[in-house]
């Protein structure tokens, strides 16, 4: 019997059924390498949102308002507002100014000079209407003579501010905080919070002293017209992102500052939420840790001394207006700025031990 004949397949089918075997696995390979490059683009991306989540500036949260929305309400925000987080902000990041006028060099300068000043030599500049050898000495050659008038005038101190915003401009510092000289300004808490906003954003960060925003009359339209805008009080102090100061130039820088003070016939911290909030259209963040005497300091309770960023005093008739704080006797330490500095800074050599 015959044997039945092998079949014999072509070579080119041989070789169809090989390149359909590769052509399969090629394509499974690709969607292999397609899940696994989707994978790791979507990792750094949920672990970034995590760490922000985690470690966002301070590890707390800010009270901040719009009172473009409403004054009365405060509402809970988180303190890195920008998309991108902030850069890192250090001390040397800030320019500090404190105006001050020669009737008060010798009255207010000495306790800020013994306290907070310790803390920011470097940034620390004095505005003032008057050469004054021993306090240039005693603060490291940082008294600044403005020429300004030495009279509490709307010019004088609109002449003041002027110079504190050139000052500030020639610098390549990222923020301008400025500061009366009957503020004690929390310094470690002033950088920390500044830390929780990008300077090259537009930030006006302070506090009014008004419930409503002030009005005004423009009568440079015709016919006139009602201005309303908000404004941080100097007397609590405030502070502006480089990036902010930068579009204010036009109307601020080179003493053009003073004229916009003149054409509304404003006091300094007024002229300055006039052109940040009117001028630019720059809403006023409210930031409720800046503190004026214009408010009752004895209701800022203990235990939330060490979050505020600064204080004032005041004395009423017979009664001083100042943080409600144990320490030196009031006979030596009426502001209480001495007894509020070795409550926040221990470690200093003339706090009782």
């Amino acid at each position: 019997m015959s044997r039945p004949r092998e079949q014999v397949i072509p070579a080119s089918d041989d070789n169809a059924r090989m390149n359909a075997k590769h052509r399969r696995l090629l394509q499974t390979l690709s969607v292999v390498a397609l899940l696994a490059y989707t994978a790791l683009l979507a990792y750094p991306t949920l672990s970034r949102g995590a760490v922000d989540d985690e470690a966002s500036p301070s590890g707390k949260v800010q009270r901040i308002r719009s009172l473009h929305e409403d004054p009365t309400v405060t509402s809970e925000s988180s303190s890195a507002t920008a998309t991108l987080r902030p850069p890192t902000t250090v001390l040397d990041d800030v320019f500090i100014s404190v105006k001050t006028t020669k009737s008060y060099h010798n009255h207010r300068l000495p306790i800020i000079l013994k306290t907070w000043f310790q803390l920011a030599k470097a940034q620390t500049w004095f505005f003032t209407d008057t050469d004054d050898p021993e306090f240039q000495l005693k603060t490291n050659g940082h008294m600044i003579n403005t020429n300004c008038s030495s009279s509490h005038s709307r010019k004088a101190l609109c002449c003041k501010m002027s110079v504190e915003f050139d000052t500030f401009m020639d610098t390549d510092k990222k923020w301008f905080c400025h500061f009366d000289d009957d503020n004690y300004v929390n310094v470690p808490r002033l950088v920390r919070f500044l830390g929780d906003y990008n300077p090259r954003e537009d930030w006006y960060l302070g506090k009014p002293s008004i419930q409503a925003p002030l009005e005004i009359i423009n009568k440079e339209k015709k016919p006139t017209q009602k201005v309303k805008f908000w404004f941080a009080t100097g007397g609590a102090g405030f502070c502006l992102s480089r990036a902010l100061a930068l579009k204010m130039m036009p109307v601020a820088s080179g003493g053009k500052f003073i004229g916009t003070g003149e054409k509304i016939r404003l006091p300094d911290d007024v002229t300055m939420g006039y052109i940040i909030e009117h001028l630019l259209k720059k809403p006023l963040t409210v930031v409720d840790q800046f503190h004026s005497h214009l408010e009752p300091m004895k209701f800022i309770r203990r235990e939330i001394l060490e979050d505020q960023i600064s204080f004032s005093y005041a004395r009423n008739k017979d009664e001083w207006n100042v943080v409600k704080i144990e320490g030196f006797d009031t006979k030596y330490d009426t502001n209480r700025f001495l007894s509020l500095h070795c409550f926040l800074f221990p470690h200093f050599n003339f706090c009782p031990r």
